[in-house]
């Protein structure tokens, strides 16, 4: 059985330190590449923008020495079987090293060993309000259907932003010191408990991206979609998950919370189909996610100071939508 993820201690390291000189060398005499690295967010892996002079730039990867290697290849192995199955969705691209290979060891500043990836850099900004919520259901279905036939021997690894681990994180509660805060999030925990965590658990399974925030959904100048990125918290999961995960980043406050979802879905559902009796369940799982955000990020946010405004980024979001839900918002909004 794998131990609980809430006791790895990879979910509460930072980013390796790398040191520019040796992985522009790495880049140079590897894949070929010139160029100017410029340091991006992450929570855990060490991420660069690569500017080159002649060409778009690139996204360098590298994974924190402590992630197990089977995690790194799964998602490789995923963005590599979208190549073929999903061309016109707009994702990152692997780049082949010059001998065909697509990850390489590179040393941190202590010797530690990260796994190191070159892919295609998205152009585009994360998606901000209003979210065209119809579009982002297609371009969702149409990725988890480029999905459907992948396997991979780590995709079913126990993962903290997994749903059906919501439970579990109940002793995480004392971390939210915002006690109305916690309340919200302990009242959906109950409602996740008292049933729907049951059905979940016994729908059909397939690889799911997992985490579409507005973080890693890329927006163009005029609003329009212009990518998905980041697909570190790829797990085997039920597609009503992937729906459910999405639209608690849509919720708005106001008289109707669910309107985003409500798009979102009728977008998904035009092209891969869910039942009826699924939809019911949303408005707890939709809550249950908000939870997951809250609870997760404040016990890494007071055991990662530094980082803390990147981890809790997600925060105002998931407050007004526990609060909107709270006051009884139920899937007579998702019209069936």
């Amino acid at each position: 059985m794998q131990p609980h993820p809430i006791h790895d201690p990879l979910m509460l390291a930072a980013p390796p330190v790398i040191e520019a000189p040796s992985l522009a060398e790495a880049l140079r005499r590897d894949w070929g590449l010139d160029g100017a690295l410029r340091p991006l967010g992450g929570e855990r892996d060490r991420n660069f923008r690569l500017d080159r002079a002649d060409a778009p730039p690139l996204l360098v990867k590298l994974a924190h020495p402590d992630e197990n290697p089977a995690i790194t290849g799964f998602q490789t192995a995923a963005l590599l079987h979208l190549e073929g199955t999903a061309p016109d969705v707009p994702l990152p691209r692997m780049l082949r090293a010059r001998d065909g290979t697509t990850e390489r060891a590179h040393p941190a500043a202590d010797g530690r060993a990260c796994l190191l990836r070159v892919l295609t850099y998205l152009p585009g900004r994360p998606v901000a309000p209003p979210v065209p919520a119809r579009a982002l259901g297609d371009l969702t279905a149409r990725l988890d259907a480029a999905l459907a036939g992948f396997s991979h021997p780590a995709d079913r690894r126990r993962l903290l932003w997994d749903i059906r681990e919501a439970p579990s994180l109940r002793e995480l509660l004392p971390d939210v010191a915002d006690l109305g805060l916690r309340a919200l999030a302990e009242a959906a925990l109950d409602r996740f408990e008292d049933g729907p965590a049951a059905v979940l658990a016994a729908l059909p399974m397939q690889v799911i991206h997992n985490d579409l925030n507005p973080h890693n959904v890329l927006a163009d100048e005029g609003g329009s979609l212009a990518g998905i990125i980041d697909f570190g918290d790829m797990v085997r999961a039920p597609l009503l998950q992937e729906v459910a995960t999405a639209c608690a980043y849509l919720v708005q406050p106001g008289e109707a919370p669910l309107a985003g979802p409500a798009a979102f879905l009728a977008g998904y559902r035009a092209v891969l189909p869910l039942p009826g009796d699924q939809i019911a369940l949303l408005p707890a799982l939709i809550a249950t996610r908000m939870a997951v955000t809250v609870l997760i990020s404040h016990w890494r946010a007071r055991r990662q100071p530094e980082n803390a405004p990147y981890i809790l980024r997600n925060m105002p979001g998931a407050r007004a939508g526990l609060e909107s839900l709270s006051r009884g918002a139920d899937a007579r909004a998702f019209g069936g």
